[in-house]
This record gives structure tokens, sequence and C-alpha cells, in this order.
């Protein structure tokens, strides 16, 4: 057995954490913990880490996938929201050099978090109900973020990533398109977690742009994406009615007869452009 083998936790070293510290993942929390080495280690190997590089995982768990993080040489620091579940991650990953932060990652100072490098990568397996959220929030907020590898339901990740014209394309999507580039790089089946989830899991990665996609003025841009994507199956002209007028649409070159689904993030900049910062109406 190499010593890469040693750290990383199986499946039956994870239930024998959990059991010493008298815990269990918690529903509420949507605590899933992935316990296959060889996942982890796929997913340390996609984010294209390793030494002189900083790290950021949120919602470590036990600290399966961090170990993995950890054996890149990356600098890995480990936000964690569960309090009870620090004394695991002070046994099973601060000795191989992680520092572990206990803190909501939707309320946490991400400035003074990542004071230390001007660079960072993203790595984690994010809570289903969250991580739509979080990606979103941090694209807006956390600059330093350049890169994301984000473990979430199939759906959500295909929703991150779409481009127009398919299903999945909507709000999450366009935001995405305006910092970064996106693609689903992996899938993870629902064997390899404790306990097993009813979904399937992808893994996205998100490369932030060197400057947005658009210039367009951000809260008129969106509250066009979120008007047209609420009546998503009308065409533009009557779900954008009263707002968006005939030759606003020729101005930016875009048909009326649309769906917002067919736009791509440079089309709704061109419409935010010629819009304006107008009222948004009722």
């Amino acid at each position: 057995m190499g010593e890469a083998d040693t750290v990383t936790l199986t499946r039956t070293q994870v239930v024998e954490l959990l059991e010493r510290h008298g815990l269990a993942p918690s529903r509420a929390l949507g605590q899933n913990f992935v316990v296959d080495p060889n996942t982890v280690r796929r997913i340390a190997r996609l984010a294209e880490v390793g030494p002189g590089d900083s790290v950021v995982e949120v919602g470590p768990g036990v600290g399966s996938l961090t170990t993995a993080l950890a054996e890149t040489g990356a600098t890995v620091t480990a936000v964690e929201l569960d309090r009870h579940l620090l004394p695991v991650l002070e046994e099973v990953v601060v000795p191989l050099g992680v520092r572990v932060v206990q803190g909501d990652a939707l309320a946490v100072d991400w400035s003074e978090l990542l004071a230390s490098a001007p660079a960072w990568t993203l790595v984690a397996n994010l809570p289903y109900n969250v991580g739509t959220t979080i990606v979103l929030q941090l694209l807006d907020d956390v600059p330093a973020i350049e890169t994301m590898l984000v473990m979430v339901q199939r759906e959500v990740g295909e929703r991150l990533a779409a481009g127009p014209g398919g299903g999945a394309y909507g709000i999450p999507s366009v935001k995405v398109a305006l910092w970064a580039t996106a693609e689903v790089v992996g899938r993870v089946p629902p064997t390899v977690f404790v306990p097993q989830p009813k979904v399937e899991s992808v893994l996205v990665r998100i490369r932030r742009r060197p400057r947005p996609a658009v210039d367009a003025d951000r809260d008129v841009l969106f509250a066009l994406v979120r008007k047209a994507f609420g009546q998503r199956r009308k065409m533009l002209r009557r779900s954008l009615s009263g707002w968006v007028t005939s030759e606003m649409f020729a101005a930016a070159g875009v048909a009326p007869d649309e769906r917002p689904e067919q736009l791509g993030i440079e089309q709704w900049g061109a419409l935010a452009d010629v819009v304006g910062p107008a009222p948004v109406p009722g």
C-alpha cells in the first residue's frame, strides 16, 4: 500500500470516524460525504491544482476530498459550517497542513479569508440546496476566486453550464456566462457517497473571464432576464411588453419573436444597453 493510500479516506474509515465522534450526516445541511478514494483523487486532478496553488474548499465534511487536495501539494483552506465536524477535521486534515475555518460560505468575510494569496481555486462538494446560490454569489462578489470545480446535482450543474437554446438554459446560466465560462467535466454516481443521494451528481468547471462578457448595466440586464424567463414560453415582445419597444429590439439586433432561452449573454447585454436604466415595469 502506497503512502497516498494511507491518507485518502475509505468508506470504512469514514463510517468509523463518524461513529467514534458520535456523528451522523445532517439531512438539514444536505450532507453527503464522498467515501471513494478514486473519486476524490479524480476531482483533485480535474481541479488542476498543485504546489504553489491556493485552494479553498467549501463543506469539507469529514475531509475526504480535502485529503486528496492536500496530496497535490496545494495550500488548502477548508470552510465548514457544521461545528460538530471540526474535531474530525482537526484529526484528519489539520496534520496535513490544511487551515480549517468554521463558517457559512454565504456569510463569511471572503476578502479576509482569502487575503493570503491573490488568486484562488474553489473546489467543493456543494450541498444540493445551496449550490447555485454559492456559485453565483462568489462569481458576483469574490473575484479572487478565478476557477471553480464544483460537484452539484446533475440538473443544477447542467443549468450552470448551459448555453442558449436548451431547456436547461435559464437565469443561472446567463449569470455564469456574464462572469465565466463553464462546462460539465464529469459525472459522479450516488454509490460513492454516505449516505447515498437519490440523484446523480456532476462536476462543473467554471473559469472566470478576465473581464465580464458585456459592459451593460447589470441591474438592468438581470431585470430583463428575470422578467423574460418569468414567462419563458412567451416571445420577448410579449414578456417584455411595456418596457422594450420594437425600436429597442431593432437597435439591439434582437428579434422580438425570440424566446428568452434563445439569447446569449451578448444579446442580453445589447438589450440592456438600449433599454438603459429605466424603471422596471411591474
